[in-house]
């Protein structure tokens, strides 16, 4: 309440949580988000600097307070002690303001790292709905079934070009019934063959009766084997 009686109105300060919670579509809430994480990051900063200066200020406390101490004034070095604590308690309150800030920062990006897997997931899942619907099963079971009956039918035609091109092939029946005709007929025509008469005199070669002309100065042994090569053919 100010002095006039009236109460004084509080201004909003949106917070980050609730800057968030009002996504202005996909991209807006990517924007927001990012938005509020560099607002978030540049407060870190700030306590920081503030942080730097009050230990600035504490070192400057605990040097005056021995200059006071070393001119004996007790009063004005325990003056500069109490500057240094409150300092130091002011330092606390930043650095629990500074992890308040980085929960609020991590906890703001792993949201909206969430909200963007979640989105890709959702899309993922989209995407295998569409191919579902363009695949389903009695698709796959007619595309099974073409592909069968065109294998079938290549091996048709694969083992209709294989068949060897024989204009005889039709014949070959009645050729194999004429080649035995004619191996009968001729089994038939060596029965009927005559054979030769039992009486038939078988001609030899004739033996010479004529005396074996006599060696020019020859041994009586030679002679004598001559005359018994005259009388074996004379006996025959």
């Amino acid at each position: 309440m100010n002095w006039f009686g009236r109460p004084k109105k509080e201004a909003k300060t949106p917070s980050a949580v609730s800057s968030t919670s009002r996504p202005n579509g996909g991209g807006g809430t990517r924007t927001t988000t990012a938005n509020t994480v560099v607002q978030l990051r540049e407060n870190i900063a700030t306590q920081e600097k503030r942080e730097q200066h009050l230990e600035k200020k504490i070192e400057q406390c605990v040097n005056e307070a021995k200059d006071k101490m070393a001119k004996k004034d007790k009063k004005g070095a325990l003056f500069k002690l109490k500057q240094k604590k409150l300092y130091e308690a002011e330092i606390d309150k930043i650095q629990n303001i500074k992890m308040t800030l980085e929960t609020q920062v991590m906890n703001l990006e792993s949201a909206a790292q969430n909200a963007e897997t979640l989105k890709a997931m959702q899309i993922g899942k989209n995407a295998m709905t569409d191919i579902r619907q363009q695949t389903n099963i009695e698709r796959v079971d007619d595309l099974m079934d073409d592909i069968k009956e065109e294998m079938e039918l290549a091996e048709e035609i694969s083992n209709a070009l294989a068949q060897p091109v024989d204009p005889f092939m039709a014949d070959e029946d009645e050729l194999l019934a004429e080649l035995n005709e004619l191996e009968a007929e001729g089994v038939e025509d060596e029965l009927l063959r005559p054979t030769k008469k039992a009486d038939e005199e078988i001609s030899f070669p004739q033996v010479p009766t004529t005396t074996m002309p006599s060696i020019k100065n020859a041994t009586k042994e030679e002679e004598d084997e001559l005359k018994q090569l005259e009388a074996e053919l004379a006996g025959l």
